[in-house]
């Protein structure tokens, strides 16, 4: 019997560190900052952090935002993917 609870155990572990793996590959994460804003990790240098309000602000204007990507595409740099 305690090799079978051993043995699913192992097996659960091993599917949190699969979970785990797959969402860290995508290379971008978030998380609640020690004052209450909502930081994003994975853009740059440094993490990204706005409250609550910013980012329903930023998100509202998401359609400008593609928008004037799209209009200044030639004026802009790219970064080179590794």
């Amino acid at each position: 019997m305690a090799d079978d609870t051993v043995q699913g155990e192992l097996e659960k572990l091993r599917a949190e560190n699969a979970a785990l793996k797959a969402r860290t590959a995508r290379g971008v994460s978030l998380k609640v900052s020690e004052k209450g804003g909502v930081s994003v990790y994975g853009l740059g240098r440094f993490p990204v952090t706005l409250y609550k309000e910013q980012w329903a602000k930023l998100l509202d204007l998401a359609d400008d935002i593609r928008a004037f990507l799209t209009e200044h595409d030639a004026e802009l740099k790219a970064k080179e993917p590794r």
